[in-house]
Order: C-alpha cells, then sequence, then structure tokens
C-alpha cells in the first residue's frame, strides 16, 4: 500500500480524499455507507452566523451530466453546530467546518466561534456561493474584496484556513494570490458554476430563484484548467473539486498540480464513492510504482 498522507497548512490528512460542503451533510448522514475514519477529511455543509432558512423550493434541477441547485446555504447557525453537532464528530477524520456570511464581520465571529472547537483543526472559507442574494460570491470574484474577508478571517482565526474560490470569474489567478497574501494556507476550487434550467412546456426557469450552481461532470475540463493554472501561480496548497467521479478523476486533478481533491456531486449518485476513490488512488499509485502521493502531485508535463 503507499503512502496516501498529505498536508494542507498544518492539518494532516490520512489520504487526499475529503468530501465536499453541502453535499455530505455533517458526514453523520452517511456513516450506514462509509465508514468515515477511511476518508481523508469531511466538510461539512455550509454554516453561517445565524441560522439560513435557504431559498425557496424547487432548488434542486438535473442536467446533463451533473446538476444545478439554488439551496442558498440553508442551516441552523454556528452557535448550533457548536451545541449540537460538534459533540457527535468524534469519528478518527478530519472534520472541516465550512464557514459563511454576509460580510468580513460575519465571517470572522463565526471562525472566531468555531476555533474554540479542539477537534476542529480547519475551516475552508465559502467567499464563492453563487445561490445566496448578499455576501457568497461577491466577495469571491475581485482580489480586493477576497482579501478583506480573508484578512478579517485571518485575525480572528489561528488554524488552518483554506479559501474556495469561485470559477464565475475572469482571472482566477489574481484572486487566488490574493487570498494568499492575505494569509490563506490553501485554497479550493472550483465552486459551482452560474447557470439555469427551462421547463419548456410550463415556459418557466426551473430554479426558485432563476439561476444555481452548476455542478458534477460537466464542470471537471474547467476545474481542471483553474487547478493547473492556480497551482502555477500561489506556493500554498491547492485543494481541486469539480467533477470528481472516479479514481482517475482524482489522479488527474493531483496530477495538475492539487495537493487533496474533494468529492461532490457524485456522493448523491453513489454514498460510497469516496471510500472507493480512496483505494483507487492507492492502486494508481501501486501499479505505476508510485511509494507516495506526493511523488505525482504536479507532475503532469
Amino acid at each position: 500500500m503507499a503512502d496516501l498522507r498529505v498536508n494542507i497548512g498544518a492539518l494532516e490528512l490520512r489520504n487526499p480524499v475529503l468530501t465536499a460542503s453541502g453535499t455530505f451533510g455533517y458526514g453523520l448522514e452517511f456513516e450506514d455507507f462509509v465508514d468515515l475514519s477511511e476518508l481523508g477529511g469531511v466538510i461539512v455543509k455550509g454554516t453561517t452566523l445565524q441560522p439560513r432558512q435557504g431559498n425557496a423550493y424547487p432548488r434542486m434541477a438535473e442536467t446533463a451530466q451533473g446538476m444545478l441547485n439554488c439551496v442558498g446555504l440553508q442551516n441552523k447557525g454556528v452557535d448550533y453546530f457548536c451545541q449540537h453537532i460538534y459533540p457527535r464528530l468524534t469519528h478518527d477524520t478530519q472534520f472541516v467546518v465550512n464557514v459563511s456570511g454576509s460580510s468580513p464581520e460575519d465571517y470572522a465571529e463565526c471562525a472566531a466561534r468555531v476555533a474554540g472547537l479542539e477537534r476542529i483543526r480547519a475551516i475552508e472559507l465559502n467567499i464563492s456561493c453563487p445561490n445566496v442574494r448578499d455576501g457568497g460570491m461577491a466577495f469571491g470574484t475581485s482580489p480586493e474584496a477576497a482579501a478583506s474577508v480573508v484578512e478579517a478571517v485571518r485575525q480572528a482565526y489561528p488554524k488552518t484556513l483554506i479559501v474556495k474560490l469561485s470559477p464565475n470569474v475572469t482571472d482566477i489567478v489574481s484572486i487566488a494570490r490574493a487570498v494568499e497574501a492575505a494569509g490563506a494556507d490553501a485554497v479550493s476550487l472550483i465552486n459551482t458554476l452560474m447557470g439555469m434550467a427551462i421547463d419548456a412546456e410550463r415556459r418557466r426557469r426551473v430554479l426558485s430563484i432563476g439561476t444555481g450552481g452548476l455542478s458534477g461532470p460537466a464542470v471537471k475540463p474547467v476545474a481542471l484548467r483553474m487547478v493547473w493554472q492556480v497551482a502555477h501561480a500561489v506556493s500554498i496548497p491547492v485543494i481541486g473539486l469539480g467533477g470528481i467521479s472516479t479514481a482517475t478523476d482524482a489522479v488527474e486533478f493531483l496530477l495538475a498540480g492539487a495537493t487533496a481533491v474533494e468529492v461532490g456531486t457524485a456522493n448523491f449518485l453513489d454514498p460510497a464513492i469516496s471510500v472507493k476513490i480512496v483505494r483507487g488512488i492507492d492502486e494508481y499509485l501501486t501499479r505505476h510504482g508510485y511509494a507516495s502521493v506526493k511523488d505525482i502531485i504536479g507532475i503532469c508535463e
């Protein structure tokens, strides 16, 4: 068996496979299907300072090779997470909290409350959600706005800080460099692409707010390109996501320069896919004679 361990800042993962926020609940919901201790980590659903109801239904739509969603960060707030969910996260894996907000101050306060949780050693800062009217993607579309949030959170949060980037921009590299300069320990990309669906028979938009985030295999080529660009432009680790459905997909992201990957939409089709991808990466390394997963990170010619 190959050595699958990787590091994201000070965060050590037993393997490079995490589950993406919003597709795996708090991990607890998947215990009947997956041994969570076999994963590198679980990124829990988006968490905000105050509870959010999310958007009205319908808020999901199937597309060719993917899906659209406009859930809108529905959650019961960070205090509920700290009091009711965190005590149950006792599994032998890394849990990462995905933090979102409506202002730099909101982000910082939410992160500060998570910082007090001993077993949570990292957060993923969501500055790229396209499905909320306030905050969300607005902070991820310019280097200055992205840096302002990261700077505020960096002052409040001393542990590993991952920043999730939006693909709905002209130049993702400039934003990655800005958040690195502002104190990010790593970046994850990509979040969903903006899209929409129309019901031809009813002659109306399918999603309640009209547009939503596109994820799944359809976005993989875009994600792979952006990961490759960013990995060659920053010195901090890159976590790749977007359309990863197989171990081969995951290996491609690692070859492009990602230190770790997140599995998202594929969890809806196969709740055990993340563990299968871990095993598939190990099989690939063994078959090609690599002793460690670190040996293939960024080696694509």
